[in-house]
Order: C-alpha cells, then structure tokens, then sequence
C-alpha cells in the first residue's frame, strides 16, 4: 500500500503533476479531494497541525491541511518540500508510518487499523470520549520537492525520507514535445537543460514557458528567436562572460544567433477597448495595435477595471524610441504570461510600469518587497476584531487578484526566494490556498465549479471559495542579478519560470537628452549635454571604479539635478555631480577617477567659495531669508514639535542634527523624530503594535504622525537599520504610497475607504553616516541614496570651527582654540584614511571647551583625558593619539617639571673700549661729496612659473618638555639641493635653495618656485651659486627679490602668481659669463661677489654693491627706479643704520665712513650725498690705542631707552646703535649715527676671537686637490634682537665652550649649531643646541661657504629667532625673556596643577637590608601579594627578584597587586656591580626569547629596521580587518522561537497561544545550497629583479618594497582564516618565484626576516647587471666576515678622472680610451648582511661592467 510519494524532479515538470493532481478536485480520473499547502521557510508545525483562533474571547484550536486531510481521507500534497526549515516537517513522522499523532487540543489521531479493532470492543461514544480520532484509510501524502544539491534548499532529514517512496519526475521526452512548431527552439531549450549544461553552471530553461512564448511567436511571425529566448531565459542579465559565451554557443548551433541584427522596430499605435466585453466587467479584453517595422498588427490582450488611455497621451511620460520599443514587447508578452523589468535603480521601471498599467485601463497595486518579508506578509496578516476575535485580513496581493489589478513587485531581488515560492501556484495556475482556508481560483475553474454545483458567488464565498479575476497580471520589478555572486544572483531556475524578463537597458545619450528636456524645459541645453557628456562617459567605460560612480548618476538622479539647475542656473554643474555622488565620502581611488573624468568633459567646478557667500538668516513679514533663497515661515500648529537648538550663526558644521534642528527652527515647521537601529524592522518603521483590553491596537510611528499632519520627518541613523527595512521607503517617496501593517494605506491623491491621505506639506530628511570604513554602516547611500538629494556634511573647516568654539568658550585662550582644532582636524584625517578607528567629532572639541569654559583653572592636557581615556588601553591607538597631540602642542603626559632650558652663563662685564668721531671739517666736506645719478630700471619678463604647493606640517616642539624650541617645519628637500638664505616677513618665512624657492606661510603649505631655467649659467666647470632673498612690503606682500652674487642677477618674484622678472640695475651691456678654467680653481673667490642690503626691503627699496667696487645701486621697488652713488673709496661692506645715514667700511684699509643721504632721493636737492670718515679713538685706560674691527652686523635702528639703561647699567636717553663682530659679544656706540660729537663704544669682549678658533665638524673647512682649504662664510648668521636686547648668533660647535654647559661626564648632543643668545638685561649667556639634520649633504664644500654651520638664521618678531638647517628643517625659536616667561605661563596652564585631592599617596621607607644579587625569584602558585624580601617572584617593594617598586632585580615582572614603592634614595644607592648584574639578566631573558624563535640579536635589529617604518600602517590595516571581521559576525534575528525577545508580528499568536512567538539573537546559517564561504585569496606580487637593487640606492625602491611586504606579512597573522595569502616574485628569471606558500605563512618575525632574506638573495643571483646608470654608480653585494677580491673592468672615455674611496684608491688621468683593471681587495670585514660597495663615475656617459 502507497503511504506516500515523493516526487523529485526538475523544475518546471513538477507543476505538471501538480497541476494534475488539482485538476482531479472531486470530477476527474480519481474523484479525490486535495489538501494543498505551499512550504516555505516560514513555515511553521502550527501551519501543518492546528493553529488557535479567538472566537468570543476563547481560544479555539482550528485544524490545519494535514489534521484535515487525515481525517477526511483527502490527498495531503506538500509543494517546496526543500524549502522548509528542518526542524518543522519531522512533526509528520508519525502520521506518515504509523497513521498518529498527538495534537494539541488533547485529540489523538489514530490509524484506522487501530481504531476499527478498538470499535469492536468499545463504543464509538466511548472512542469520542477518549479523543481519539480515526485517521482515513483513504489518507494519502505527496510531497513535491526538487533534489538537493543540484538546487538551493534544505536536504531531506534522513527519517522523513525514509518514510517516502521516491519518483523521479523529468521533462517530457524530445519526442514528446514533437508537437511544438518551433524544433530548433525546442533543441534549444532541451539542450540548456542537459547535464552538461548544469555542469557549467548555468541555470535550467524554462521549458514549460515554451508553448506560451510560441503563442507570442504566432502573433508576431517576425520577432527573431533570440528576441524571444531573451525574455524567457535573460542570459545577458544573469550570466557572466562564460556563460554568455556557452548559451550564444548554443544558439549559434541551432542558427538562433541573430544578435548582428537590430530587434525590429515596434511601437503601440493604438489602444481600445474590445467589443466583447463592456470595460471594467471580469473578461474584459483591449484591442491593441502595434506597428513592427511597416506592418500593423492588432490583437486582444487582457485589460483592466478602468477604461483604457491611448499611448502617448500622458504629458508626464516622455516617450522615447527605446520605451516605446519596450512598451510594445511588454503588450506582447502580457498577452501570454506574467513579466519581471529587470533595469539598474532609477532607469524608470516604475514610470515605465505605470505607463503600461494606464495604457491598459489597469489600478496598480504597490507591494514592495523586503528581505525578511514572510508568506503572511505577501497573503494574510491577522488582527483582532473589535471583540477581540482574531481573524485574517487579505493581503495588497490577494485583493488585486481578485480585483483584477495589475500587482507591481517591487524588489523582488530583495525578498527570499523561500517566500517568493508561496507565489509559484498563483502565478502558474492561479489558484492559491490562504491560512484562514480561504481558495483563490482559476476564473474558468471557479465558472465551472459554479455550474456544476449549481451555486451562486454568495454561497461559494461562504465557502471560502474566491475567483481569480481574469484580467489580474502580476509585474515584477527588479535589479540586474550579480553573476558569481552567492546573495545577488537571485534570478535562478524556479524564478525563470515565473515571468517573462524585458530587460530595459541605460537610455541612449540622445533619448536621454530628450527626456530631461522635456520634463526640465527650462534647464540650460549646455549643462545638460556636459552631464550626459559625463554620464555616458562613466557607463561605457571598462573601469569599474568609474563604473560604480554612474550607478549615482541614474537617469532618476540626472532629472532630479537638471531640476536644480532649472531653479539655479548659477550653480555649477561639478557642484552637483559630486554632491550626487558624495565625493567627498569616496575612497581616493574613486575620487580621483571622478575628478578626471569631469576634466575629460571640461566641467569645472565654478561654485564660489562657501564663506565667500552671505549666508545670514533673516525673517521679515513671516519670510525667511538664507543668503539669496527665502520662504515663508510655516504657521505650525503644535508648538511644541517645532525644535529650539542652541545653534550659534556663522558656526558650520556642528552637526547634522543640529543643522536639521536649526533649518526645521527657522522655517517654524513641526518634526517628527524617527531613530533606527539594528533591530528596526518593517513593523516598526510604519506602526506599533500594543495589546490593549485583549484588543490588538497599532499605534502610529512618526512616520505615520508625520504623513498624516504634514510634518516633517526626521530620520536618524538611517545606515543602522537594514537596507532591507529602510528599502521599504522607495514607494513612500516616489509615489507616495505606502501599505501598513493593519491594512490601511498611505496615498498620495485620491481618498478611498482605509487609506490615509499624505498631507501636501509632508517632508522626509533623513540622517545618515557615510559609507564606508570606519562607520561600517549598511549602505544607505547605495541603496537609495537616488531617490534624495544628498547634501554631504562634512566635518568645519578650521576657521568655521574655530569661531564656533570661540561662541561656546569665548574665555579660553584663542592659542588653545587653534591647537585643538588642528589636533582634532588631524585625527579626523586619519580616521578616513583608516589609521585609527573612531572618528572624532565636533561634539567632542566643544565638550572639551565648555569644560575649559567652566573651569579654566584645569589644565588643557587634563581635560582632553575626557575624551581620549577610552583608548588608554590600546597601545597602538594610545601611541598615535599622543603623537597627534604632541604634533600640535596638547602637553599630554607632560609634567609642570619638564623645563629644560638651556643653561645660563654669565655675561663679561660692559666697557667702554673708545670713541668713534664723526668728522665734518670744511675741507673734508668739500672733498666727499658723492655724486648720484636717477634712471629707470630695465625690466625683462614677466615668465610665468609653476607654483606647487606641498603639504607642510607644523610639529609643535613643546610636547613633552618646555625649551627654547616652538615648533618645527620640514621643507621638501632633495639630496642635490642646499639651503643658500632665509629671511622673514611677519608670519611668512622665505628659503632659498640655489634652484628653488619655497615660502612657508603660517599655514600647512609651503609653495616652491623652481628657478633652474632662470638664472644664468656658466659656460663650464661646477656652479655653485649664492642667492640672498629679500621679501617686500606692502603694497607688495607676497613678493620678493632674489640676488645671485655672483652674476649680480637680480629677479623679481611673486610667489603667488609665480611671474618672474628680471631687473637690470645697470645701464651697461651686461658681460658674457666669464668661462671657468677649472671647476676646483678658486679664482672667482678672488673677484668678490655682489651684495645686496636688505635692511629696509619692507619699505620696498635695497642697496647693491659689489665688493671693491666704488659705487652703490639703490633699486626703489615701487617707483622702478634706480640711483646710483659713486663713492670716492672702495668697499668692503656696507651697513644700512638708519634709511638716511649708512656706515661703510674701505676694502683695504677696513676704515669706516658715514654716508648721508636725503631722505627721498628724488627731491631737488638730491644730486648730493655726503661721505664723512669715522675716527676709532681707543681710551686712555689701556684698551690700545686704535682698536680696528670690522662689523658683522649693525643695527639699522636703537634701542629702546630701557634697554639701553639695563644694559649700560646706568640711566641714559641717547641714540644708538647695537654692533656685533667676532671679538665682542655686543658693542654699543652711543650717540650714533645722529650725534656728530664722539660717540662711546661699549663692549662685551670675548676672551678668544671668534675668527681664531676651530669651527669643529661643520667649520668652514673644505678639501680641494690641493688639500685642506679655509673658506670665508658668506652668511653671517648674527641677527639683533632690539626689542629683547639679545644678539643671537649660530655658532659651530667648535666656537662654544662645551665644557661649561656640560657637565665632565656627560657627552655632548650630536648638533648642527648652537644658538648663542648674548641678553643685554639679565647680563646672561647661553647657547643653545640646534639638532642636527637628519640627512647630510654630498655638497660640504658648496656649504661651508654659505655659513661656518649647518644652519642659517634669520630674526623673528620681536622676541624670537628662526633657524633652517641643511636637511629642510624649518625651527622657531623662542629667546626674549618676556616671550618665554609668557610661554611658560601658558604652557603650565595647559598642563594644569595638581588640584589636592589624595590620587596617590606615596610613603618613603627605607627597608635597611642590602641587595645580593638578581634572581628571578620563586613563583607563587596562590598569586599572594608579597611586599619587600627577596624570594618571591612579581612582589613589591623587595629586592634581587623580578617585581615592581624594589631594587635590584633583573627586570619588571607585574603580577596584578598594589604597588609599594622604595624610595629613589634607596634604589639609587645599589651597587654598580649589582645594577650590571641585573642588566646582563634582563638581556640574557631577551636573548631566551630571542633564541625560542632561533633568532639572533642582530637578525631581531635587521627584523626592525623594516617593520618600525610599517608599523603605523601595520596596525591601521589590522583596524580595518578587526572591523570587517566584527562586522561579518554580526549575529541576525532568528524568528519563530519558543524564548527570547516577544516578536511584535506575532503578538495575535502569543494572544491564542502559540510558543514559538519569539526571536532572538544568533548566528544566521548560511542559506543551504548557497556557495560557501570561503577565505578571501590574496597573492602579492613582488619585483625581485636586479633593477629594484640597482636602483635601490637611487629612490630606495627595494626597502621600500620589502617594508610593503613586511607590512602585509604581519598585518595578515591570525587571518589565516579569513585572507589566504602567499607571496611569488617576478624577474627576467621567471613570474612565479615562490616567497611564501599559502599553507605555509610565516608565524613569527624570525620567519618574516627569512622571506626578507630570501628576496634579496634573488637580486644577487641575476645572471647579470651590466649596464650602470649615467651617473656611473654601481653597487656590490659583500658578505660579512670574509675576505674579498673584486676586479673590474672598465673602459673609461679618455676625459674621465676616476676616483676610489676604498682601502686601496687609485687616480687615473688618460689621454685616450682605454680599459682599466682594477683589483681591490678588502680585508676581512665585520658588515652587514647586506652591504653596498659603491663606485662612482663623474660623467654622464653609460659604462659597461664585463
């Protein structure tokens, strides 16, 4: 006896015996009653067994398909048997083998074997009594499911298999389906249903969709078959490559292939009702005329309840030639079948859908679909009747098929296709079995049943029995599948079945063009072909990054911005594009590709600066105003939903919500406030259900509250919920249509009965964080981002921020503004760039600020704990925060102790050392008058030069200890390039390398001018020229003038626009540039140089004069003038001590005069200048009678009255002047230049002239051939400082008396020079250390001439020096003694004081006992604390063991108690010899450690010289994957338990009873047959050819490569599991060089240091490096500790010196070409593993290594 079958087969056949077996109802064949129930994975034992139903406040149980069928002997079929969840059909086991089961009203079903025996001994009354209930013989089960694992879906659970006999149900044979017309396309389809079709993945044909496809075919003799394979089987849509290629192959095979032809041409002319029916009555049909290619065809297709439309009659409906050709195919194949538009988001499926519905007279019914949408959803819910009975509501879905309207799916990507299957019966054969037990069925079905029974629609319907209306069409709506993809494929074969696919593709540029024109008329026509321009650009291009940005260029998208720009022509069209796309939200990599492609199309983003706008708010007779755009303010009727935010004007970016606040505050307009969150859910987004008297009441969210009185909506965190919630949205927005939970619906025009019209006034903002790393949200902005203009908040700038703190802190210290708005700016920088996690927020700063508000008196550095104390306990966080805020000078971790100034030295005492006399007798007078002669200057240019900005970051120097040092720059610098000046104007520094000019501006940038091409080269020999720069003033800002010395070029810059101009001074013909005889002779010294004083160039004029010569060149800036006084002497120097009076010094003599000028020589009586010689008397006390020195620097004004006085230690008011020279700290000539009587001259001598002592490493000493060679510094590097009373000088560490700074046992610090600061008012020395460069330059000789160390100096302000070095180093000093003690003030407020309170309490003991020697100690199994002693292991406060507060042991050991502490007293009296033994310890547990991983100490520092440089970079990739891991274990609902959280969907059924009601959290298990989820594969190519080490000395190019590696290497340990990865090289050798095997990483740093090691080996064993670079470099590869012998080879032109360093050089000058061995052999060395001989070749020809 048959017990059940199963019938396993392949889809499409099984709706063959399905629909068989429902066409046996109760008149066909077997004349049996069928109990039908369509599984689904929401599915539960209720929907099987008995489910409970509240009649008149009792809880019946009511019996479901399974109890019927068993008791009435009715055939039980249970469709989708995989699609169940496999803890739901065991509970039929019984009742399929032994006919029982127990259910839940206490009834027994029982076999009827059993009870017919039983009923011979008992009564039927007594059988009733005792519940039992007889199971038919006549009961019969067929399951129809498809086998598992060749489909999705759940196996069978191995005992409820065994209780079935299986059938295997295939398509019907070839010779079978003979009968079809169509033979090549019946071949078709039979073969893509072959097994060798399901081995190459591609999905079954659709064969049971044949015969209505032919019916098509019938009608329209001229479609193509591939036209008509498309629409049943869209393998273009669903299909990778390979797929394509194999079906095309198929069809080419059976000559379907006709792609090279156009699908003809077809369009709807015409569209009436037929004459059969009267419109609107069930069977009602549309005559249709469609013309294809020249022929009209008319036919009759299904229409709907309302009077058909004529096409092209809907001005909102643009028609295009593209549309139209699909609104014609979607006729043709509504006469057969279902659709599914399958188009990318915003193609215009809807409208395209609504023009079809009205085309045919049909009411769409919206159901938009979601993913955690269940069967009930799609066809009941429950409610509550006002008596609290329970009861079921049709669904959208089952009043449209009874309507007969035209049901729209929309998302039907989105939903399970385990709930989509509840549908497969009604979209086949349109019938449908409802859980209240309701039938839908076929309309002839339900005629017939009608006729046969001889009942009306009132008594059917009683009977729970509907018909299906004849013109009811279901159209589907959906997104392009993703090929490969396990969760975006979701066009697999049952689907196929369903629908007939039309596949709108993007619109083509010109119909596009028409579209926005015509429903934007007033949009320029120039903007709209740059956006298509770009559009189509992005769409049709093979990058995929450009691709993802045209999906956010969606022709929704295009309409919605050409809107804009129809309202706003002046906005830019760049503007709009990149607001569309968030790009300033995108990965670089994007961003850039978008940028690049809006300059391809010429769109330039026009949008004027932000700030530059006026955007005050104003409301004047109830209108707002914002700049330029105003609207009325809302009359609001509930006050108190109108949001009041403090908000400060002129402040923006403080946040979203507030912006939102403050928008929704000034336009008065009511909110409603709607924040989602992970657990939002469909339900909860539109209603909240509430049991209230027994009564299910739904209570309305915001949403609802917000529609209804046309508020506005707030939306927050809309990234924290689901896309498949928020998904839910898209219709409320688009056609304002929305279905809730308890069956009303939201409508945006016509009133019916239920609904809830959508108030006109009624706005939607929605809030969102970015997507992307590091929110790692769900992507809202990609799944709807396109139907909202997106308006991207970003975080202020830091002027708009710095006013905003200023409003909530308007106390706080302006400095202390800055410093945190640039710290903040910093982290959040590197938030995006994923080197630290959490995103810092304006809310945090302002935080910070109010608190500094209300309690200034705590310390800057203590307060940002509040918000930086979370990552205290991330090391590596912790170590970037802090070097961030050290960077803009935030003092975290810095004591009030921490001032290390340099140490002061007393000053010699102040003498007077003699008298200069200015002489004026008559004679004389007569004798020195200078003539001067007024032309105007020749100007040559403007050029135009590049001005390129680099990013220059200010790193404030007093982080952790307070100095002299403020802050430091770095320049961009190249090993070729040298420092040559510097000079300050205000805040901007200027900088002169010899080819290139940078500026530094107060900012981050530095802007650098190249100037190879400009200055005037030589005609041979090595060039090393020296530019002075001089930077003007106003009006002039921003410009400067450059000096080349020995030229005597001088160039006119302007940094800004970068025009260069030559001035030419001299009306001369200028002379040829003298040729070199020889680069290393030094006849150009000889000639002296061209100077230039730019003491007054901030009045915009300078002096030039050339050293030896007789006349001087004023060059007036402004007028573009030149005067020129000749002068009876020859000179040495000039100094500039007043603007009228000068001081020059004669070259031979050194003898000094004072120049008088007018003050503006271009007054009458400008034509003469007075020269008056300057007598030095010495004074009688005996300091010589004639001191003669030459100035270094001379103050070209006085001091001020005080410090003059504090510095002469006596009250005196007289002009002066502060000198400077290498005998004296200082000198003060009193009464000079404007006293003609003797003027005294007080000095601070030193002991030792400065032009006498040893100028150490950096000295002015150079090797030439002809050995050591002194030189003559052309910088001074002496500036005064008059306001502050100091002379600073830089001085070479030779110059400085080291041995009075440090102490005898403390080795000097490595320096570049030291800054000797001489204070005139404390009498005070002190010179202090400049770091030295961190790079060294190959051009010492070029150096040692421009200044005798390593730096150049320039005056700052007032009270401040600034410092550059040869490595780019920009340093700001800080010397006057008021700016320092203000400096400190603030800096130790920042830090704040101890407030008092007891945080520690520290007691100072002496434990009297003495220490032996170190031990590890013994280790406590209990873990008990131990203080003092030495025996135990992790005590405190002991000694010789390892522990924490004691003395004497080996090394920190922690083991978890409160610290004791020994006095520092005590701890510093242990023994030398104890303190060394504890060292060797600890360094022997290193070793220990070292040696576990077989690793020496020097591999362990080889190891870290590439991972320190990675190490940052290192640990933000191991943030990024932490936070991609977190994010793919986040756990999901599981619906349908018996514990947990109460499921809001199923309160009716906990109302009646039902367990399993709740959901809780849990990992989701992949859906079955899903592919599984496998490591992500990771292979790293890395060039190991001979080149990257060749090279690698030139641009570093192989480290940097193997730092990259090292860097992958470790940021992947411990994501084995995750990231499979290996490692190949690539070389002339091969592709495919194994580094690392996938099943074999390195685990620790010893194996890492291998991989290393194994790559460079690759590079020394090239079969060969021959060819050397033009610069003649050439490098080897030496192994430590053996001896080697090299020989080279080398033909050398016959002009080429050839120069070794090595052990064994030799010189070689030929007179002709010719080859040279070389033999060099190296004594055995102690190296490096790798080690680089280099040989350098002083030519630019390439050489040839044999």
């Amino acid at each position: 006896m048959l017990w059940g079958c199963f019938a396993a087969g392949v889809i499409g056949a099984l709706h063959k015996i399905d629909a068989y077996f429902q066409s046996c109802g109760k008149m066909e064949l077997t004349k049996r009653e069928v109990e039908y129930v369509a599984l689904s994975r929401d599915t539960t034992e209720t929907d099987l067994k008995q489910r409970r139903e509240i009649r008149s406040g009792t809880a019946f149980y009511i019996d479901q398909c399974a109890v019927r069928a068993a008791t009435e002997g009715r055939i039980l079929v249970l469709e989708g048997l995989e699609k169940a969840e496999r803890n739901v059909l065991p509970v039929l086991n019984n009742l399929l083998e032994n006919r029982e089961m127990q259910l839940e009203d206490g009834r027994f079903l029982m076999s009827y074997q059993r009870y017919d025996k039983l009923l011979t001994e008992h009564t039927k009354e007594e059988l009733d009594a005792w519940q039992i209930v007889r199971v038919s013989e006549d009961f019969r089960v067929i399951a129809l499911g498809l086998p598992v694992p060749r489909y999705k879906g759940n196996p069978l659970d191995p005992p409820l298999r065994s209780r079935f006999q299986a059938r295997d149900i295939y398509y019907l044979p070839f010779k079978v389906r003979a009968t079809i017309p169509d033979q090549l396309l019946l071949s078709f389809a039979t073969t893509l249903c072959s097994q060798q079709s399901s081995n190459l993945g591609l999905p079954d044909f659709p064969v049971d969709n044949l015969p209505p496809a032919l019916t098509v075919l019938e009608h329209f003799p001229m479609l193509s078959s591939q036209q008509l394979v498309q629409r049943l089987y869209p393998y273009q849509a669903m299909l990778g490559k390979e797929g394509c290629t194999a079906v095309e192959g198929v069809l080419s095979r059976f000559e379907l292939l006709d792609a090279c032809q156009q699908p003809a041409s077809s369009a709807v002319l015409k569209v009436a009702p037929a004459n059969t029916e009267q419109p609107g009555q069930p069977g009602a049909q549309a005559d249709v005329t469609v013309r294809i290619t020249d022929k009209d065809i008319t036919f009759q297709v299904p229409a709907g309840t309302k009077a058909p439309r004529p096409p092209n009659s809907n001005p909102a409906f643009i028609s295009t030639p593209s549309h139209a050709q699909l609104l014609a195919e979607m006729v043709q194949s509504h006469l057969v079948k279902d659709m599914c538009l399958i188009g990318a988001k915003g193609c215009g499926k809807s409208v395209v859908a609504k023009e079809f519905a009205e085309m045919l007279g049909y009411s769409i019914e919206p159901v938009m679909l979601y993913q955690d949408m269940t069967a009930r959803d799609l066809l009941q819910q429950r409610y509550t009747l006002a008596n609290g009975d329970t009861a079921w509501r049709p669904s959208p879905l089952v009043t449209a098929a009874q309507e007969g309207k035209l049901l729209l799916l929309d998302g039907i990507h989105r939903v399970n296709l385990g709930t989509l299957s509840v549908l497969s019966r009604l979209l086949h054969d349109r019938e449908l079995s409802l859980y209240d037990g309701s039938r839908l069925l076929r309309w002839d079905r339900y005629q017939a049943l009608k006729e046969e029974l001889q009942l009306t629609d009132e008594q059917l319907q009683e009977r729970s029995i509907f018909p299906v209306h004849p013109s009811f069409r279901v159209l589907a709506l959906a997104e392009p599948p993703v090929a490969g993809s396990s969760g975006q494929q979701w066009l697999g074969p049952e689907l196929l079945t369903m629908f007939m696919f039309h596949n709108i593709q993007p619109l083509a540029r010109a119909q596009e063009t028409s579209l926005i024109q015509g429903l934007t008329p007033n949009v320029p026509k120039e903007a709209v072909e740059q956006l298509l321009h770009l559009t189509h650009n992005l769409r049709q291009t093979n990058d995929p990054t450009a691709q993802s940005l045209a999906s956010s260029l969606s022709t929704r998208q295009l309409l919605r911005i050409c809107r804009r720009l129809s309202q706003y022509p002046e906005e830019s069209i760049a503007h709009a594009v990149n607001k569309a796309c968030l790009s300033r939200f995108l990965p670089s990599l994007a961003r850039s590709s978008l940028q690049k492609g809006l300059a391809s199309c010429s769109i330039q983003d026009t949008q004027p600066d932000a700030e530059a706008h006026d955007h005050s708010c104003t409301v004047k007779d109830g209108v707002l105003t914002i700049g330029s755009v105003s609207a009325p303010v809302y009359n609001a009727g509930e006050k108190m939903k109108v949001p009041d935010v403090l908000f400060y004007d002129n402040a923006q970016g403080v946040g979203k919500n507030k912006i939102v606040d403050r928008f929704l505050h000034l336009l008065n307009r009511p909110r409603e406030y709607l924040q989602l969150h992970r657990d939002t859910t469909v339900q909860t987004l539109t209603l909240q259900p509430s049991v209230r008297d027994g009564i299910i009441i739904y209570e309305d969210s915001p949403l609802v509250k917000a529609v209804k009185m046309g508020h506005i909506l707030v939306i927050d965190e809309a990234d924290k919920a689901p896309t498949n919630v928020t998904c839910i949205l898209k219709t409320l927005v688009e056609s304002g249509e929305m279905i809730l939970a308890d069956g009303r619906r939201i409508v945006s025009a016509e009133r019916r009965p239920n609904t809830i019209a959508m108030h006109p006034d009624f706005r939607m903002l929605v809030l969102a964080n970015r997507p992307g790393f590091p929110f790692l949200g769900n992507d809202f902005f990609g799944s709807l981002g396109d139907i909202f203009s997106c308006h991207a908040v970003d975080n202020p700038k830091p002027q708009a921020e710095f006013a905003m703190l200023k409003q909530y802190g308007p106390a706080v210290p302006d400095d202390t503004l800055h410093k945190l708005v640039a710290a903040f700016g910093e982290l959040r920088a590197m938030a995006d760039q994923g080197t630290i996690t959490y995103p810092y927020s304006t809310r945090e700063v302002v935080n910070i600020v109010k608190h500094l508000q209300r309690f200034p008196d705590e310390g800057l550095a203590n307060v940002v704990r509040n918000v930086f104390d979370f990552d205290s306990y991330n090391k590596d966080t912790r170590e970037v925060l802090i070097e961030a805020l050290h960077k803009h000078g935030i003092p975290i971790g810095a004591k009030p102790s921490s001032v290390h100034l340099a140490k002061e030295l007393p000053l010699p005492e102040v003498r007077m050392s003699g008298y200069w006399t200015t002489n004026q007798e008559g004679n004389a007078r007569r004798k020195l008058l200078c003539p001067t002669e007024t032309h105007p200057i020749d100007i040559k240019g403007p050029v135009f030069l590049r001005v390129q900005g680099y990013p220059c970051e200010r790193q404030e120097s007093r982080a952790l200890s307070f100095t002299e040092e403020k802050a430091t720059w770095q320049i961009p610098m190249s090993e070729v390039n040298i420092i040559c000046d510097i000079t300050t104007n205000n805040e901007n520094k200027s900088t002169q390398q010899p080819h290139l000019l940078h500026t530094l501006e107060s900012g981050d940038t530095v802007q650098c001018m190249e100037l190879y091409d400009v200055f005037p080269r030589t005609i041979s020999g090595v060039w090393q020229p020296f530019v002075t720069v001089a930077a003007l003033g106003s009006p002039l800002e921003g410009q400067v003038v450059l000096h080349e010395e020995q030229s005597n070029t001088v160039l006119h810059l302007d940094v800004l626009t970068g025009a260069v101009r030559r001035l030419i001074l001299s009306q001369e013909p200028e002379q040829p540039a003298p040729k070199a005889s020889k680069w290393w002779s030094s006849s150009k010294e000889a000639q002296g140089g061209h100077k230039m004083c730019r003491e007054f160039a901030y009045k915009n004029w300078l002096l030039f004069y050339k050293e030896g010569g007789n006349q001087l060149d004023v060059l007036d800036v402004l007028e573009g003038r030149v005067h020129t006084i000749s002068l009876p002497i020859n000179l040495s120097k000039v100094f500039l001590v007043a603007e009228d009076r000068w001081l020059l010094v004669e070259s031979n003599t050194n003898k000094k005069f004072l120049l008088t000028k007018p003050m503006h020589m271009g007054a009458e009586d400008s034509g003469v200048c007075q020269l008056h010689s300057v007598s030095e008397d010495g004074v009688s006390t005996g300091h010589g009678a004639n001191e003669m020195y030459v100035p270094q620097t001379v103050g070209s004004d006085q001091l001020p009255n005080e410090n003059l006085s504090a510095a002469l230690g006596q009250k005196i008011v007289s002009p002066n002047r502060l000198l400077s020279d290498t005998s004296s700290y200082a000198r003060i000539i009193v009464g000079f230049p404007d006293l003609m009587s003797p003027n005294e001259v007080y000095s601070f001598k030193r002991d030792v002239d400065l032009s006498e002592m040893r100028g150490g490493d950096s000295g002015g000493q150079i090797f030439s051939r002809g050995g050591l060679k002194s030189s003559v510094a052309k910088r001074t590097n002496c500036v005064s400082l008059l306001s502050a009373n100091q002379v600073v000088r830089a001085l070479p560490p030779g110059q400085v008396p080291l041995k009075d700074i440090f102490p005898p046992d403390v080795t000097p610090p490595m320096t570049a020079a030291y800054l000797e600061v001489t204070d005139l008012n404390s009498k005070k020395l002190k010179y202090i250390p400049v770091p030295r460069s961190l790079s060294v330059s190959p051009y010492t000789s070029w150096i040692s001439k421009v200044s005798d160390s390593d730096v150049l100096l320039a005056g700052l302000g007032s009270g401040g020096v600034v410092t550059v070095d040869m490595g780019g180093y920009v340093r700001l000093w800080e010397t006057g003694l008021e700016n320092l003690q203000r400096s400190l003030l603030e800096w130790r407020t920042m830090i704040g004081s101890e407030d008092g309170r007891p945080i520690q309490i520290t007691v100072q003991r002496d434990s009297g006992l003495d220490v032996t020697a170190p031990k590890h100690g013994k280790v406590d199994p209990k873990n008990a604390p131990h203080v003092g002693g030495n025996q135990w292991a992790g005590g405190t406060g002991g000694r010789d063991t390892a522990g924490l507060g004691g003395k004497g042991g080996p090394y920190r050991l922690d083991a978890g108690h409160k610290v004791h502490q020994l006095s520092k007293a005590e701890i510093d009296a242990i023994p030398e010899d104890v303190r060394k033994a504890a060292r060797e310890m600890g360094e022997k547990a290193f070793k220990a450690r070292l040696k576990e991983i077989d690793m020496s100490e020097y591999d362990a520092s080889t190891y870290e010289r590439f991972s320190g440089n990675v190490r940052r970079q290192v640990q933000s990739l191991r943030i990024i994957l932490d936070s991609l891991q977190a994010k793919g274990k986040e756990r999901q609902w599981l619906k349908n338990q018996s514990l947990g959280e109460l499921d809001d969907a199923k309160i009716i059924d906990g109302l009646t009873g039902e367990k399993a009601i709740y959901k809780r959290r849990g990992e989701l298990d992949p859906e079955l047959g899903s592919p599984q989820q496998k490591p992500k594969r990771l292979r790293v190519l890395a060039d190991v050819s001979g080149s990257m080490y060749r090279f690698n000395g030139v641009d570093g190019r192989l480290e940097r490569s193997m730092e990259a590696v090292c860097m992958v290497m470790e940021a992947l340990e411990s994501y084995e599991q995750k990231i499979k990865y290996d490692i190949v090289g690539h070389s002339g050798d091969g592709y495919d060089i194994e580094l690392v095997r996938t099943d074999k990483v390195p685990k620790n740093n010893k194996q890492r240091l291998k991989v290393l090691k194994v790559w460079t080996q690759l590079h020394f064993t090239q079969p060969h490096i021959s060819l050397l670079n033009p610069t003649g470099s050439t490098s080897f590869c030496l192994y430590p500790n053996q001896p080697h012998t090299i020989t080279l080879n080398l033909t050398l032109p016959h002009t080429t010196p050839l120069y070794t360093t090595l052990p064994h050089s030799a010189s070689h000058y030929p007179t002709q070409p010719h080859t040279i061995p070389l033999n060099l052999t190296l004594p055995k060395l102690t190296l490096p593993h790798i080690t680089l001989l280099c040989l350098t070749l002083p030519h630019s020809n390439s050489h040839y290594l044999n």
